[in-house]
């Protein structure tokens, strides 16, 4: 199986998108989390669309808007409010988690790998098969 993020961008007007994605893609989308984080000092979100895996294929596609929502904890806000509603209208209980920000690591990719590893080991995406 192939597991890989599509960034969408920072959660600004890609947000739509992704409550699009959402709303397209209801009967595919597995989960909907929200990776709280910190990053050069602001208290920010990362919001994912885990999707079925493809069959034929074996392909699981996690859609991400990467850390440019406030944390809705420290800063309530509209945009996250709208992520919430669209989890609630798809039946899905929206999973939140902390993790590191994306500028711990060299490379993007090696922080998709990193949030892989966390999807995985807390059984919200498949082991590999």
């Amino acid at each position: 199986m192939i597991q890989r993020f599509i960034e969408l961008g920072e959660g600004y007007s890609d947000l739509y998108e992704f409550l699009e994605i959402v709303k397209a893609n209801t009967h595919r989308i597995e989960r909907i989390l929200a990776l709280h984080t910190n990053k050069k000092g602001r208290s920010v979100t990362s919001i994912v669309a885990v999707m079925k895996k493809t069959d034929p294929g074996s392909f699981q596609a996690m859609y991400i808007c990467r850390e440019g929502i406030p944390n809705p904890h420290h800063t309530p806000n509209k945009r996250f409010d709208l992520v919430r509603s669209a989890a609630a209208e798809a039946g899905l209980s929206l999973i939140e988690m902390e993790v590191q920000p994306s500028d711990r690591f060299a490379e993007k990719e090696l922080f998709f790998q990193y949030l892989i590893g966390i999807l995985r080991m807390n059984r919200y995406i498949s082991p590999l098969s």
